[in-house]
This record gives structure tokens, sequence and C-alpha cells, in this order.
């Protein structure tokens, strides 16, 4: 007599195993320390969030054209309402910003035509690289096409911010490359001069750089040259971001495998052949995060040209806090301030995880 079998029907796998009980048992309750950790977390947060909301929402003045309008005893956000063009433009001529806003929609219809795959990045990237810069600064500084002339003095605020870390970020990241493969170049002339600029420049602070661009360089120059400060000041945070950046992409260098570079000699490849096409594709890949941890660094520094008289995002807001108007809204203005830079930074690392993912460079896990 034949036994026939027929299959179990399936079940649902167990609460415990999946699911948000899960999640909380193998992150939060997994021993009896981790589970201190989290009560003891959970308090400390409740006695900082309520307040926080009770001084930042609850009891917060939206609007008023001085600090006496701020009675409710909580945050003064009318001190940012008040203030808002200044904080984004800097000293910028109200009634020209329109400028600074047309360039940067450009701006970002471009980087978004970037990312869609049936449009020729080659040519997009040479528009953004080389013709972008050129339409920018004729609708920055104007003087020509009818355009009223601005003078560099007066630019400032997010405007100055975004301007300092961009331009920043893409003038020293190729300069970091050719210091990185000079650093490891067969040429003593060429190796030693790298050497000497990587290590005098990441011997100083940020701070002795910007000074030196903006007093020394001057000095230098032949009668009659001159180059404004805010050209002087990009020039200096271009050079010490490129130090830096060539010492990360040299970690990547080394990383490379000996038999990539016999391989590219195998095919005939020119220095220059084999270092484009084979070997700093897979170096730069391993060092994202680096790259990107020195372009969130080089964006935060840009803070300290308020030191040479250049007012960006936290200048502007330091030099408000000194009117009379508004004298005890400096927690206001610095919390505006960080959450400005927060944004932008965590956009940053959240778009060099997702380059990650996309190029398989991380270990995944089982």
């Amino acid at each position: 007599m034949a036994i026939e079998f027929k299959p179990s029907p399936s079940l649902p796998p167990p609460v415990k195993s999946v699911g948000a009980v899960a999640w909380l048992r193998q992150n939060l309750l997994s021993s009896p320390l981790n589970v201190f950790l989290t009560f003891f977390s959970v308090y400390i947060l409740y006695l900082l969030i309520p307040p926080m909301i009770e001084w930042g929402l609850v009891n917060a003045t939206w609007s008023g054209s001085s600090k006496a309008a701020c009675t409710a005893g909580g945050a003064c956000w009318a001190f940012i309402g008040a203030r808002f063009e200044q904080f984004m433009y800097g000293l910028y001529p109200p009634e020209e910003t329109w400028r600074i806003n047309i360039a940067a929609i450009l701006l970002i219809v471009m980087i978004g035509a970037f990312a869609i795959k049936t449009v020729n990045k080659l040519y997009l990237s040479i528009s953004i690289i080389v013709v972008y810069p050129i339409i920018a600064y004729i609708l920055f500084a104007g003087g020509s096409f009818g355009l009223e002339a601005v003078d560099t003095s007066l630019w400032g605020g997010l405007f100055l911010t975004m301007l300092l870390g961009i331009i920043g970020i893409v003038a020293s990241f190729p300069l970091g490359v050719l210091l990185a493969l000079g650093r490891r170049s067969n040429m003593p002339v060429a190796k030693s001069v790298c050497v000497v600029f990587i290590e005098t420049i990441r011997a100083v602070p940020l701070i002795t750089i910007l000074f030196m661009a903006s007093v020394m360089i001057p000095l230098f120059l032949p009668d009659g040259l001159n180059f404004n400060k805010l050209l002087r000041v990009l020039i200096g945070i271009t050079l010490f971001s490129a130090a830096y950046m060539a010492e990360v992409i040299r970690g990547g260098l080394q990383a490379i495998p000996k038999g990539q570079y016999e391989a590219a000699d195998a095919m005939g490849l020119t220095y220059w052949q084999s270092m484009i096409l084979v070997i700093l594709p897979q170096a730069l890949k391993l060092v994202i995060p680096g790259i990107v941890n020195t372009f969130i660094g080089l964006f935060k520094d840009s803070t300290l040209v308020y030191i040479v008289g250049m007012f960006d995002l936290l200048g502007i807001i330091q030099l408000a806090n000194h009117d009379a108007n508004w004298l005890g809204t400096t927690i206001e203005g610095y919390a505006f301030a960080g959450f400005i830079y927060w944004a932008i930074c965590f956009g940053m690392s959240r778009y060099s995880m997702t380059i990650e993912r996309k190029l398989e460079t991380g270990h995944k896990r089982n």
C-alpha cells in the first residue's frame, strides 16, 4: 500500500526572528550591557528632546522686526527671517540676486542631466567644467552684457560658502592627483618638489595659508598686477586641500597590486595611458570615502575666510549678531548655520555611499 505524503503548509517565520522585534533584540537588547545602554540612551533623549522642542517650536517666535518681538521665551527665529536674504547672498545688491539664482538653477539642471543615462556624459562634463564657470562668473561679477558690476567684496553668505567649496573641490582634485603621481614618480626632481610641497602644506594650519595667500601673494607679483582677495583665498584653499587629497590618492595607488602595473606595461601602454585607463580608476574607486571626507573637511574649513575679512555664511551670521536690534540671538544664528552645514555635508556623505554601492566598493555582509 503506497503511502501518500502531503506537503506541510508553509508557516510564517517566528515573530522573534524577523521584523522590528528581531532588529530590537539583535541591536538594542542582545546583552545585559546593551539593555542598560539602550535604556540609558532613551533616558538622555527624554531629558534633551522635549526641552529642545519646547524652545525651538512650541515657544518660538517666527516673525518680528527686532529682538523685542521675541517675548515667548523660546527661539527667536524671527532673526533668521529678517536676515534671510543677507544670510544667503551677503552684501550682494538685493536687486541683482536673480543672477545668483539663475546660475544655481543652471548648475542643478546640468547636474540632474548628468545623472540621466541617455545623456552624453563627456560633452556634459566639458560643459560643466569649462563652459559653466565662464557663464557663472559673467553672471556673478557683471560688468558686461548689460549687467551691473558687483565687486567681490560684496559677495558673501551661503553664496560665498558654496562658491569657495565648489571651486576648491573641483580645482583641488586634479591637482591632488598630479601631486600623488609626482610623489610616486621615478624622477627625483619631480618627486622632491611634490614631497616638499605636500609636507610643507600639511605642516601648517589653513588659517596660516589664508593669511599667506591674502598678504604675501601680492608681494611676489609685478607692479600693476594684483589679484583680488577672493582669488587669493581660492588659491590658498585649493593648494591646502590638494596636499591632503594627494595623500588620500597616494594611499589608493599603493593599494593597487604590482601586477596591474605590469599588465599595463605588457599591453604596450604609455605611462599616462596606463594611469588613466588602468591604475587611477581602480585607485580612486578604493579611496572614495577618503576623497569625500577631504571634500567635507574643505567645505567646513571654508568658514575660516572670516579671519581675512570675507563674510561667508558663518561670518555674515556673526556680523548680524552685533546688530543692536538683534542682540542675544547668537544661539539661533549658530543653530541655523549648523543645520545648513549638516544638511550639505550629510548629502555629500550619502551620495558617496551611493557611488560606493554602485561601484561595489565595500564588502557585502553575508
